[in-house]
């Protein structure tokens, strides 16, 4: 007895914020009796053919994922931990709600996230919250049951009507949205701070399970209709997870974990695309340089930790103040950059710098000491330029005249420096701008 008390208080689940193990342990005894529930007022017998679809839809299932493990770990380090991950399970969960009595939809859900977990998501994922995962689907799949059930003249079983096609994909979206939700609180319970932009922020990224939900349509037509045909089905998976994994490494590769904006190398390249844009049109561009005043004794003082809030703070108002066009991005450490298009003179430049600078002095974070709280504002120094460009003018000509009005900017702190068609820097000054106070 001493023994299973000492490994259940060793938990990872006692170490995470007191909200996120209430949701945890309410959605997964919730689970347990809606799916219980369900099975009770969907009274469908188990036949041999039953039984038989499900071992082959199970079969498929364990191949699907072996196939697939590779592209799913490598996809699984690439994932931010703020962004509801996706995975292929749902064709499978799909197939089998739409034509098998619902015990063994169920079953399924049980089965193929079990399967995920040990041969994916193992040395990465706490036991937790794969439990957690596989509640939040099984009450998606039990409402996506009592809707067919409802819904469906010969449930379980195909589609015969177009109303009926449109029942299961009620069904679908109903189930997707519940396991999405909860997701989303569990993280958010998990991390208070992480904003509603970064929760949302892979919601194209569905697309991948939208497709699996139909992908699974298809399937529960081809176990009935044609089994021999499944392991095309399979094929497609591969080819599908493969796809999702090169759009989510491109995607890693250009989007800064920490702030959300673009990397410093997809930044550059945004640049070079809008000065080649200003060069052949004649008109005027602007180059902004943001660095945060003091930034390293705040991550002295209160924790790294804190200071990722700040960084992802001061990103927020960022994209608050650039539009789609201009180029928006971390430069590197506390240091922000913007390109900014279209832009007519240095004065109409020196007004967006300001709003720039008192939208990241009106940010007010609460830093944790001890066990209380102290305010925090941030302050920010920017440095730009202005300029039109001509054929031999380059990003980083106009980067190292905005750093030079940066180093001014930082002499002052919390203050604009804005110079008008700089000329390019002498290599040789670069050092004196690392000289600058923090």
């Amino acid at each position: 007895m001493h023994r299973l008390r000492s490994w259940l208080r060793g938990w990872a689940l006692w170490r995470t914020p007191r909200p996120s193990q209430i949701l945890i342990m309410v959605v997964n005894a919730l689970a347990v009796a809606v799916a219980a529930v369900t099975v009770v007022l969907v009274p469908v017998s188990i036949g041999q053919n039953d039984l038989v679809r499900f071992g082959v839809l199970a079969g498929c299932a364990w191949a699907a994922t072996e196939l697939t493990r590779h592209v799913e770990q490598r996809r699984a380090v690439a994932h931010s931990p703020a962004v509801a991950h996706i995975d292929s399970a749902a064709v499978w969960v799909m197939a089998t709600t739409i034509v098998l009595p619902p015990a063994l939809a169920l079953s399924m859900v049980v089965l193929t996230n079990v399967l995920l977990w040990d041969r994916v998501k193992r040395r990465r994922t706490p036991p937790y919250r794969a439990v957690y995962t596989t509640s939040t689907i099984l009450l998606g799949t039990s409402l996506a049951v009592l809707i067919l059930a409802t819904g469906l003249n010969g449930y379980p079983g195909l589609p015969a009507t177009a109303v009926e096609f449109g029942v299961i994909a009620l069904a679908a979206a109903v189930a997707w949205a519940v396991n999405f939700g909860l997701i989303v609180a569990a993280i958010a319970s998990h991390n208070p701070t992480t904003s509603a932009r970064e929760l949302f922020s892979d919601l194209s990224g569905q697309i991948l399970e939208a497709g699996a939900a139909a992908l699974g349509v298809l399937v529960a037509i081809t176990i009935v209709t044609t089994p021999v045909a499944l392991p095309a089905v399979l094929v497609v998976i591969v080819a599908l997870h493969r796809g999702s994994l090169v759009t989510g490494l491109e995607k890693a590769a250009s989007i800064d974990a920490k702030t959300g904006l673009a990397t410093s190398a997809r930044w550059h390249h945004h640049a070079e695309q809008l000065l080649v844009r200003a060069q052949e049109a004649g008109t005027g561009l602007g180059l902004l340089m943001i660095d945060l005043d003091h930034f390293k004794k705040i991550n002295d003082t209160y924790g790294h930790l804190f200071g990722d809030r700040v960084l992802r703070a001061v990103a927020d108002e960022l994209r608050g103040e650039v539009r789609e066009l201009d180029a928006c991005g971390r430069w590197g450490g506390e240091e922000f950059a913007i390109v900014v298009a279209d832009i007519d003179s240095d004065q109409s430049l020196r007004r967006i710098a300001e709003r720039v600078r008192l939208r990241i002095q009106g940010i007010v974070l609460d830093a944790p000491v001890g066990e209380a709280t102290e305010t925090v504002t941030i302050t920010a120094s920017v440095g730009g330029v202005h300029h039109v460009p001509d054929a031999s003018t380059t990003v980083d000509d106009l980067v190292a005249a905005a750093d030079s009005a940066l180093y001014e900017a930082k002499r002052d702190r919390n203050t604009v420096r804005v110079h008008l068609t700089a000329p390019p820097l002498p290599i040789a000054l670069a050092p004196e701008r690392a000289e600058a106070p923090d």
